[in-house]
């Protein structure tokens, strides 16, 4: 995969409204095992909240899937793989990101917390737009033809 490539592939799954119409995936393998992802989420997402019985499954099922998406992440990042691989790895990076979303949506979530979150996902945004007006790439280089 040409280094263009791979950062188009980067910038698709760290785009803010990626998972906007993205799909769960039907399944999933992760940490070795076969998740039926979708089946998972819906029957979570069925109920309004997530019954005290259910919250160790779900949050371990979060962390799993957190732990799947970076080493996914990471392949597409350091790996010497093909573009096709890439696409397949970005595509699958998505509907976790997806999947998670959706499980977030079900936890009780302090004010506190939303705010920092909130406050994270501004930084995160400035921090773009500062980089894409300056010019410089994700690592730091100033683009040629920049001032």
């Amino acid at each position: 995969m040409r280094e263009y490539e791979r950062k188009q592939l980067l910038e698709r799954v760290g785009r803010e409204a990626a998972t906007i119409g993205a799909d769960i995936p039907e399944e999933i393998e992760v940490q070795g095992e076969t998740l039926e992802l979708r089946q998972f989420v819906f029957e979570i997402k069925r109920r309004d909240t997530v019954p005290a019985e259910e919250r160790e499954r779900v949050a371990e099922a979060k962390k799993n899937l957190r732990r799947e998406r970076n080493e996914r992440l990471e392949r597409i990042e350091e790996g010497e793989i093909s573009y096709a691989e890439g696409e397949r790895l970005a595509a699958s990076i998505i509907g976790i990101d997806r999947a998670l979303d959706a499980l977030e949506q079900l936890e009780p979530v302090s004010i506190e917390q939303e705010a920092a979150r909130k406050e994270a996902v501004d930084q995160k945004r400035w921090m773009n737009f500062l980089q894409q007006a300056l010019g410089h790439d994700d690592d730091g280089s100033r683009r040629r033809g920049s001032l």
